[in-house]
């Protein structure tokens, strides 16, 4: 074979080569893989039944349990039995400085965007008590049918206000921390003096007549708390004593309208804070000590003239006296904050947005009750009962708004 002949198959050899090496790199890099059949879709999974449950008829749920939920799980009961319970919602704007109205069915309360108090009817609906507008107002002391009222401003004025009659008296300046008679037409105050030995608490009529000083305070006006008893013998009570032993432990002095000297009441632990039962028999307090770590805890005890002291025991309930109803002289509601923890009792703000359950208290007894677990978490303060014992009434701490829980 001659030269070119060699040269010429060389040549295709290369070419041939080149071609090979080209669709090589092709089908390695670039060549798109084919796709695979698409898996036929499914068939729907067949719906599984609901054992034992059953639609509910249409209708109002029967008051013997609480409807189910379409999910199996028990609905919220309407009415307070002791389990997760649903809450009415009856206002939906904040309200402030409420109160109980004399029928013992209506609430009053103060609407600070327009300055004006209202009064919530059964029905829902809602009217003016007065024309009159209290813009900017700091705080409202009613009296025992909330048909008057103290009312408190900033620059430190102070009025009474007749809602039936819409009139108004003024009260001096220099006179806070007010509470009603619940027997009289009267009404007890601190009257701060500037010279700390004018410092008094003063009785007077409503309309701020017929002053009578009746206990000094000096500069122990902070450790002094006004809190008038049903049976219109006690008006104010005094953490000014000794320590008796340890710190914790001491008496609490009773102070009389009459400046009687009653029995003290000897408490164990910080803060004290009371409440009286409607017959003045009884004195519901709460106070925070090491047995507890420093949570509030609260206390019942005898509270006449006679039996001041008696019968004091504890109640397992961790909770401030303030954020309790008296039903009847025998049956209050507190709310109770849950998990609240060590020294709470130390610093109360710094735990008011803590969720609550509603107990209810047997005061002869000592015996508490879980009553109802609101639906959704719920701050409750300024609780009280309507007068027929079917509903308990509340302010959302958290919206402040009005509410209530169904008690029958």
């Amino acid at each position: 074979m001659d030269e070119r002949a060699k040269r010429f198959l060389l040549i295709i050899g290369f070419l041939l080569s080149a071609v090979v090496i080209a669709y090589l790199l092709y089908a390695a890099f670039f060549r798109v893989a084919p796709r695979a059949p698409a898996p036929a879709p499914e068939a729907p999974a067949p719906e599984i039944p609901r054992a034992g449950l059953v639609p509910a008829a249409p209708g109002t749920p029967s008051s013997g349990a609480a409807a189910e939920a379409e999910d199996g799980l028990r609905a919220a009961d309407q009415v307070a039995r002791g389990g997760v319970t649903s809450t009415v919602e009856l206002t939906t704007a904040p309200v402030e400085q409420t109160a109980l109205a004399g029928d013992g069915t209506r609430v009053h309360f103060y609407d600070r965007g327009d300055g004006k108090f209202y009064r919530l009817q059964q029905d829902g609906s809602v009217e003016t008590l007065s024309d009159q507008a209290f813009p900017g107002l700091k705080k409202a002391t009613w009296n025992r049918d909330a048909a008057r009222a103290v009312l408190e401003f900033p620059d430190g004025s102070n009025i009474v206000y007749d809602f039936d009659n819409e009139t108004q008296v003024t009260l001096p300046k220099h006179w806070e921390d007010f509470d009603f008679s619940p027997v009289t037409d009267e009404l007890v105050a601190k009257s701060m003096g500037l010279d700390p030995d004018n410092r008094w608490i003063v009785i007077s009529n409503d309309t701020g007549s017929n002053v009578k000083p009746i206990q000094a305070l000096g500069e122990n006006e902070a450790k002094v708390h006004i809190n008038w008893s049903p049976n219109n013998q006690v008006v104010a009570f005094s953490d000014t004593a000794d320590a008796l032993g340890s710190f914790e432990r001491k008496n609490i002095i009773p102070l009389g309208k009459e400046q009687e000297n009653f029995k003290a009441l000897t408490v164990e632990g910080l803060g004290f804070s009371s409440s009286w039962s409607p017959d003045g028999k009884k004195l519901l307090y709460s106070v925070s000590g090491s047995y507890s770590n420093y949570r509030p805890l609260l206390w019942i005890v005898d509270a006449t003239s006679a039996t001041m002291g008696q019968n004091r025991r504890s109640l397992p309930l961790n909770t401030w006296v303030e954020k309790c109803a008296f039903a009847t002289a025998s049956k209050a509601y507190c709310a109770v904050p849950q998990g609240l923890p060590p020294n709470a009792g130390l610093q109360p703000p710094l735990f008011a947005d803590l969720p609550d359950a509603l107990y209810e208290v047997n005061i002869a007894t000592g015996a508490v009750n879980l009553i109802a677990l609101p639906e959704t978490n719920k701050t409750m303060s300024n609780l009280f009962v309507t007068s027929d014992q079917s509903a308990l009434y509340f302010t959302n701490t958290q919206t402040g708004n009005l509410e209530m829980i169904k008690l029958q």
